[in-house]
């Protein structure tokens, strides 16, 4: 006997699961709690099987009786409709795994399990976003250059050069990708080389004038913020690190028994460990702040919380309440000062220079060649340049601070 439509809705949990039969193979399950799952017994190769097909009320009676005589054409067809559903089910997941959104998620998890900074992986996901509302559901073998020459284009129509050449680079090396783990045939951005407007070179602001560089000192030290962010600003110059890398620091980093702050590889650029010397005056520097911020784990902690450290614009803001605006000086730009002024010094190896700055040798055979840190080199070097900025700052007295801490 049939089921009823009425006999569907009605039907009630009891204490063990039952079954309410309709014809041809076709039943309703109901469970204890009331729950109704259409199934189909059938049998395929001399096997009793068992295809779902859905819960009721998503799937009405007469949806579940058309599901059964379809499966029951392929069964005549001599095909196994379990089978084929699990087929169907698996080519659906892999076409939602090939897609640029489903690639693009995989590719930045995997940037993070490689050990990115947090900076990095925000700005990739922030160059994806720009595709993501065209193009996240499309397989990524589809996509073709015209599509991507037209999100690139609506960025350049901003005036946002930059952005769209990082952009070209960023969808290159997620087409690569998607090559090397099989979703992808070829990398379509880069048939777009030469397609974008050329940015213009923009380099960031710094002061390598001596004169200059000693106003600035003393600007410095004429400080009133916070005695925290006056240190920082003091710091920078000497050590010369990227200001992330200092505003991130951590005391545990500082072994002052031997004089070196040892940078872990997470937090640079390149990615590799990265030690920097610690003159006379940067220990009494970091003597002082000990007093301040010693109790805690950042040297620059925020002041809203100590467990996390000053922003990223900090010590660009301190410069514009100096008077110093973006284009005449930046916290990036003691790099340029530094390597300017060591460089024209003459006295220092151009790679033991190279090396405090923590910059990788561009050249493959050259870097396979100068595996030297230059590290004695560089000790001296760093305590010559505290006290060249010592004496750029005092208008040519050099005065040597003694060093107070060895513990």
């Amino acid at each position: 006997m049939s089921l009823t439509a009425v006999a569907v809705i009605h039907a009630k949990g009891r204490a063990k699961p039952y079954k309410l039969t309709d014809e041809r193979g076709l039943y309703l399950l109901v469970t204890p709690k009331g729950q109704r799952y259409w199934r189909f017994n059938y049998r395929y190769g001399g096997k009793a099987k068992t295809l779902a097909f859905g819960v009721f009320p998503d799937v009405s009676l007469a949806d579940a009786r058309e599901k059964r005589d379809a499966a029951r054409r392929k069964i005549a067809a001599g095909e196994d409709p379990g089978a084929a559903k699990r087929i169907a089910a698996a080519e659906e997941k892999a076409r939602e795994q090939a897609s640029f959104g489903a690639v693009a998620d995989e590719w930045l998890k995997r940037l993070k399990t490689e050990g990115r900074s947090e900076s990095t992986l925000s700005k990739m996901r922030w160059l994806i976003d720009f595709a993501r509302p065209s193009l996240a559901d499309r397989p990524i073998a589809e996509i073709n250059a015209v599509e991507l020459l037209e999100i690139l284009r609506k960025v350049e129509a901003r005036g946002r050069y930059e952005t769209a050449c990082r952009l070209r680079s960023t969808f290159g090396t997620l087409f690569r990708y998607a090559i090397a783990t099989g979703r992808a045939q070829r990398d379509v951005a880069y048939d777009l080389r030469g397609a974008l407007i050329a940015p213009k070179v923009r380099h960031r602001s710094a002061i390598t004038e001596p004169k200059a560089v000693g106003a600035l000192l003393r600007a410095i030290e004429d400080h009133d913020g916070q005695p925290e962010v006056r240190l920082a600003l003091r710091l920078i110059p000497h050590v010369f690190v990227r200001p992330g890398e200092l505003r991130l620091a951590e005391w545990d980093e500082f072994n002052f028994d031997i004089r070196v702050w040892t940078i872990p590889g997470s937090r640079t650029k390149m990615r590799r460990p990265h030690r920097v010397p610690l003159s006379t005056q940067v220990v009494e520097m970091l003597n002082q702040l000990l007093g301040i911020t010693g109790e805690g784990r950042f040297l620059f902690p925020s002041i809203r919380s100590a467990e996390r450290p000053i922003s990223d614009n900090t010590l660009n803001a301190a410069l514009r309440r100096l008077g110093y605006d973006s284009s005449q000086m930046t916290a990036h730009g003691f790099r340029a000062m530094a390597s300017t002024l060591l460089n024209e010094s003459g006295k220092w190896h151009p790679d033991a220079i190279e090396r405090q700055l923590a910059h990788v040798e561009g050249n493959d055979v050259r870097r396979a060649y100068a595996r030297g840190e230059h590290w004695e080199e560089r000790v001296r070097m760093m305590q010559f340049w505290s006290d060249y900025l010592d004496r750029l700052r005092l208008g040519g007295n050099v005065v040597r601070v003694r060093f107070r801490r060895s513990a």
